[in-house]
């Protein structure tokens, strides 16, 4: 199937903010200004360097640094406890539910979540790896869904989402949160010896799955992968972007480009849904920062060069009328990847968050449905 859906450009995900390149500059300019400025100063002779900088010490105010650290430490204490208090049942009593922290590559504390069915045989078990700027505790009905279907369920907050440590809505490195993901599927598949892992990853989670499943010690632990709207080809809001990317990622990496659009690109056609999303504390909604939107892009460039060499088994999910990624992407996918095993589906009309429209049911059901047709392959 085709689409004529005309795509945004990057945005911050959430609230789909476009970034204003040009109305940053001045603050870029400003910045390299004090870094010139800087140099200069280092290369003044010693004497009279020793005495500039003590003299600008004495004028300059308390440093930040310790102030902001423990205003981001509060954020994530007040992140984590509304994660904790999200109803995770959603009504059905015949699953088990628990929160725990899991600590990532970098020791950094991750919130994560499981539902598992009371009786009867786990016919598998899927790991969620949510959205840019989402949490795993918007996925609670998905896994209520899997649960009656004897389907364990495991998820986490990626660094700065949702009840895990970090800035909130900023991601320092998404080859970071690949590595969580693999160290957690890790800690997964050694409690549950035997039962056959799947992972799912919506949006940039789905990217992050696809790259985690192109490493072999990930992929030989998995039985198949599940990505819906994966951001496989994000373009920047303007060509310049690209190209200053890089460097202002690494000088100005929090930076927020604050005058960005701030409409909100519709996610679903279930007012409902648009409205518990945007209305969710735990959704950043935000603009974008500097390094987020870079590591976005980086990801995003890796994979278009690699879909030949993917090799895992995967069903990949997209609407055709989807303006936050591209379905021509998914499809690029489906036809260059090596996999023996996989499938994809197009959803005539549908928006970004498949889970959340109003078809929500149909979209999990093809999703069990795939699983359990791997799992007697």
């Amino acid at each position: 199937m085709s689409t004529t859906a005309e795509m945004e450009p990057l945005t911050s995900g959430a609230s789909n903010r476009i970034i204003p390149v040009l109305k940053a500059l001045r603050t870029a300019l400003l910045f390299i200004h004090a870094l010139v400025f800087s140099v200069l100063v280092l290369l003044l002779p010693r004497r009279y360097r020793r005495r500039y900088t003590a003299d600008s010490a004495a004028e300059q105010p308390p440093r930040k640094s310790v102030k902001r650290w423990r205003l981001e430490e509060e954020d994530t204490f007040r992140r984590r406890a509304l994660a904790e208090g999200i109803d995770m049942t959603t009504g059905n009593e015949d699953c088990r539910c628990s929160t725990f922290l899991f600590y990532g590559v970098r020791r950094n504390a991750l919130f994560t979540r499981s539902w598992f069915p009371v009786t009867g045989q786990k016919k598998g078990i899927l790991v969620i790896i949510h959205g840019l700027n989402e949490h795993s505790g918007r996925y609670a009905q998905f896994a209520k869904q899997l649960t009656s279907c004897n389907f364990g369920v495991y998820a986490m907050d990626w660094t700065g989402h949702g009840g895990s440590d970090g800035l909130h809505g900023y991601v320092p490195s998404l080859d970071h949160v690949v590595a969580d993901t693999g160290a957690f599927l890790e800690k997964i598949k050694s409690e549950n010896p035997g039962v056959p892992c799947f992972l799912f990853g919506h949006s940039t989670g789905g990217a992050v799955v696809l790259k985690a499943a192109s490493y072999p010690n990930i992929e030989e632990m998995l039985e198949g992968i599940v990505l819906t709207s994966p951001a496989l080809r994000v373009k920047p809001a303007h060509p310049i972007v690209g190209a200053v990317a890089p460097f202002f990622s690494l000088v100005i990496p929090k930076f927020q480009f604050k005058g960005a659009n701030k409409r909100g690109i519709p996610v679903s056609r279930d007012p409902a849904a648009l409205l518990a999303k945007y209305s969710d504390p735990l959704v950043y909604t935000g603009p974008i920062r500097v390094r987020t939107g870079h590591e976005i892009l980086r990801i995003s460039s890796y994979l278009l060069r690699n879909f030949k060499s993917v090799t895992v088994p995967f069903l990949v999910l997209h609407g055709t009328a989807d303006k936050v990624t591209d379905p021509l992407a998914s499809q690029d996918l489906y036809s260059q990847a090596a996999s023996k095993f996989k499938d994809m589906k197009l959803y005539d009309g549908f928006l970004h968050d498949l889970l959340f429209e109003p078809e929500r049911e149909e979209v999990g059901q093809d999703i069990i449905s795939w699983m359990e047709k791997k799992i007697r392959s």
